[in-house]
Order: C-alpha cells, then sequence, then structure tokens
C-alpha cells in the first residue's frame, strides 16, 4: 500500500512516516500525476533535491550521464525540485522542465516542487531525512542537490552533501547495483 501524499499541507499533517522502505511514498510528477516510488521497486534510486538558479545546479549533466550510464541495469534518478534555498527554483513546473530538458538533456524523472525542511516537508523527505543524517548528525538538508542513495530493497544506502559531485557516487551506485534484488 502506497502513502500517497497529494500536497505539502497533507504531508505536513501526517505526521512522522513509519514507512518500512522507500517504495511506500508517492508524489506529485512534474507534469501533475501521482506517482508511486513503488514503480521502481527492485531498482536502485538516486534522489536528489534540485535547483535551476544554483551553483550546483551543472550536476544536472552528471546525474544524466549517471542515469544514461546505468539504467540499462536497473538505477534512476529521481529529482524534486525545490526553491527552499535561496528561492533558486522560482519557476513553474513547466519551465522546470523545459529548463532540465534544454540545458542538460534531462531524461530521468522529475516531480512537482516540494519542501525538504520546516512545517511542510513532504512525507517523502522527511523519512529520508531520518534514514540518513547529515554532517554530525543533522537531519535538516543543508543546500539544493543533497543526495539520497536509496538499494534495491529500497532502503537508504548513503546520503551524500550537496557538493558531492555526481561522478564521486560511481563506485556505490556499482556496489548497490551488484546486490541482490530483495525478496
Amino acid at each position: 500500500m502506497s502513502t500517497s501524499i497529494p500536497s505539502s499541507a497533507e504531508a505536513a499533517a501526517s505526521g512522522p512516516q513509519h514507512a518500512s522502505s522507500v517504495f511506500e511514498f508517492s508524489a506529485r510528477d512534474i507534469e501533475g500525476r501521482e506517482r508511486s516510488l513503488a514503480e521502481w521497486r527492485g531498482q536502485v534510486l538516486l534522489l536528489v533535491n534540485t535547483a535551476s538558479a544554483c551553483g550546483f545546479t551543472p550536476q544536472y549533466a552528471g546525474l544524466q550521464a549517471l542515469y544514461h550510464a546505468y539504467r540499462p541495469r536497473g538505477f534512476v534518478v529521481l529529482g524534486f525540485p525545490c526553491n527552499q534555498f535561496g528561492a533558486q527554483e522560482p519557476g513553474s513546473a513547466a519551465q522546470i522542465a523545459a529548463f532540465c530538458e534544454t540545458n542538460y538533456g534531462v531524461e530521468f524523472p522529475l516531480f512537482d516542487k516540494i519542501d525538504v525542511n520546516g512545517a511542510h516537508t513532504h512525507a517523502l523527505w522527511r523519512w529520508l531525512k531520518d534514514q540518513a543524517s547529515g554532517v554530525l548528525g543533522t537531519e535538516a538538508i543543508k543546500w539544493n542537490f543533497t543526495k539520497f542513495l536509496v538499494g534495491r530493497d529500497g532502503q537508504v544506502i548513503r546520503r551524500y552533501a550537496p557538493q558531492t559531485q555526481p561522478d564521486a557516487l560511481r563506485a556505490d551506485i556499482e556496489m548497490a547495483l551488484a546486490a541482490p534484488p530483495a525478496a
């Protein structure tokens, strides 16, 4: 059963999540359709909070390169635009999608803008932060392009700082892809 979160307000009101895997969550995609993460059950996922006007925005190219290289082996990047850090994602869903495709050739799934911190944190991101803390045990997402690598079993393997370049994740992605699919 998926935990459907149709709005930020409902996500905030849903309280702590007791989900056992990332596959129990859903979110609206960039076109406004509700999508269950169970769609990617058995695959290795990289969830990233993104922004189009950030110093880290060029990481879209590296994320797309990872997606292109590892997609045939069961790897998916999921991008979650967020406007909470310096208002660096001010555009509409259509503007974000066009920017990503035109400037970086992004083909991986993008979602509607979400909050990753604060009172309206999307339940998925609340769960991710609970599964893997940041530097010195902090929970809060510090900036755009924080990344979470999730194994085929739906469990968080590792959290990466915004400045960690996508190419630096290759060894961890290879290890996650080599792990047998969950039963």
